[in-house]
């Protein structure tokens, strides 16, 4: 389930950030936080899991009518196609007005997603 960032998850957030190899350096991470705040179209949502732990991370920047994912990360144990596809799902339920989109970097793990959505859709409509 997404949660939506609040300041007193930023420990955890920060760490589930800190997976992903641009932010081991701290000053870079805290630049990368502060950004997220700064605006209400920069979000940060935690994923959290069944049992009740956040294990990922999703940072988004929303548009008028695009969701555009800037970062996701999990945590090493939750490292799963199925978990990455789940968050994505997740988001997109959020936002459903709103085409899910992402950077350079974020591209083809988004068009991975998309491909399985829409196999998953066609496999439901038959």
């Amino acid at each position: 389930m997404l949660v939506k960032y609040r300041k007193d998850y930023e420990k955890v957030a920060m760490g589930l950030l800190s997976f992903i190899p641009d932010f081991k350096d701290l000053a870079h991470l805290q630049t990368e936080m502060q950004w997220y705040q700064a605006t209400s179209n920069h979000q940060l949502f935690l994923w959290r899991r069944p049992d009740g732990d956040f294990s990922g991370v999703i940072g988004i920047e929303v548009g008028s009518d695009f969701v555009l994912v800037h970062h996701d990360s999990l945590s090493p144990e939750e490292r799963k196609p199925t978990n990455q596809r789940q968050m994505l799902d997740e988001l997109a339920a959020l936002f459903p007005d709103k085409r899910v989109m992402g950077t350079l970097e974020m591209a083809p793990i988004i068009g991975e997603w998309e491909r399985n959505r829409d196999k998953q859709q066609t496999t439901d409509h038959n």
